[in-house]
């Protein structure tokens, strides 16, 4: 049997307000074609199937219209575990309707009974071929009971220790369903959370999800799965120097920083020796370059994407000593006309003069938009009788935009 697994795939994330529907597309599409040209007859989603819990109604669309297309290119089984991202309430709602057509969807557990987590893969002759683990993102309400004046450090021991005993019930499950086979079945679990050593990019979506090693979990604690199809971190890689521990990765660059990397899929192939593993890359769908420097270096920078004629989205990140006040119509007219299309500028060199003032312990990220501005009346020497006129100039010019980003988001939403 060949099984194919992926994960992230985060339908519905834009980049910078850039809605990205026909890159996913694009991708499914190609999903679709890699399953039949490479008859592939299981698929593992491992969780954030959606980029949050209330997809629009046009994520949704990509995602079914998958499913359909995956069945028909020869696909068997189709096996999606929610993730930290997604709604278990709505990838769950048309579960006995999927399960008929074998896309058998775990969005939620139940402790005492863990029955629904495990999925049974049959060959063509239908006879057990593998059995899958198809646990979802686990989140501490799921697994225990929180206890008054627990520290950090109690709720890390605990939580681990919830995590790997619910592990362990599956684990055992699949097993004593195997019990009266003849043949040797594999066991492959599916899993979205964090292993401890794993690699992220460098600004990953996931970064910020824990504090200090909290939901960081050792691989040696888990069971003795012949294939751990991983979820959660978009980085792929393998675990622990073994093969058969793999995160596959998100299947499109959701920032600028994974765009320097390769994404895949991972192809199992399960023979009578063992589990065979292929990395698959998958092809870049919408180019995304970052453009980083001074002046020249960024309008030459420009220059070549410019001459490349194929759509590119840039963003450029201005680190330069020279104060340059026009830096975005620099940019602009650089690539006007072109096919490049630029996301985002940013001022690195005002943004280090504002950050001389204050508190010099927290990042440009720590801080909200009133913050920065009081930030640049400081720097800009404004005195205490302008600041109160611009203050409210100030707020006026955020809420109209807050109000166009809220117009913005109910139409995405409601497309």
């Amino acid at each position: 049997m060949k099984i194919l697994h992926t994960s992230d795939w985060h339908l519905g994330k834009m980049l910078y307000q850039q809605k990205r529907h026909d890159e996913f597309k694009a991708f499914l599409d190609w999903l679709v074609q890699t399953i039949r040209d490479r008859e592939i007859e299981a698929l593992l989603i491992a969780g954030d199937v959606f980029n949050t819990t209330t997809p629009s109604p046009t994520s949704q669309t990509l995602y079914y219209n998958f499913l359909k297309e995956a069945i028909a290119a020869g696909c068997r089984h189709i096996v999606v575990t929610a993730g930290n991202h997604d709604s278990p309430a709505l990838l769950t709602a048309p579960k006995a309707l999927l399960k008929s057509f074998n896309v058998h969807v775990v969005g939620g557990i139940n402790d005492e009974n863990v029955e629904g987590e495990i999925v049974v893969l049959t060959n063509q002759n239908g006879s057990p071929a593998a059995v899958v683990c198809a646990v979802p993102y686990l989140r501490d309400r799921d697994v225990r009971s929180v206890q008054a004046g627990e520290s950090v450090e109690d709720k890390e021991v605990k939580l681990a220790d919830a995590v790997f005993t619910h592990y362990e019930k599956v684990f055992n499950a699949a097993k004593e369903k195997l019990k009266d086979q003849e043949q040797p079945i594999p066991v492959i679990g599916m899993g979205h959370l964090f292993i401890r050593g794993s690699a992220i990019y460098k600004n990953n979506d996931e970064r910020d999800l824990y504090v200090g090693t909290l939901g960081q979990l050792p691989l040696d604690r888990f069971p003795a799965f012949d294939y751990f199809a991983l979820g959660h971190l978009h980085m792929p890689q393998r675990l622990g120097g073994k093969d058969t521990v793999r995160y596959s990765g998100s299947p499109v660059a959701m920032n600028f920083d994974e765009a320097r990397f390769e994404k895949s899929v991972l192809e199992l192939d399960l023979t009578d020796s063992g589990i065979n593993v292929e990395l698959i890359p998958i092809p870049v769908f919408q180019r995304l370059c970052q453009v980083k420097g001074d002046r020249e270096a960024i309008v030459q920078k420009l220059k070549a994407l410019v001459k490349q004629k194929t759509s590119i989205w840039a963003e450029v990140i201005y680190d330069g000593e020279e104060i340059i006040p026009n830096l975005l119509e620099l940019v602009q007219a650089t690539v006007k006309g072109s096919d490049v299309e630029l996301l985002r500028v940013q001022d690195k060199r005002l943004i280090r003069e504002v950050m001389k003032e204050g508190d010099t312990q927290k990042s440009l990220d720590d801080l909200d938009v009133f913050d920065v501005f009081e930030k640049c009346l400081v720097q800009k020497g404004v005195t205490e009788t302008d600041r109160d006129e611009l203050r409210v100039k100030y707020r006026e010019v955020v809420d109209m935009v807050l109000a166009q980003s809220k117009e913005n988001t109910d139409a995405v939403n409601g497309e």
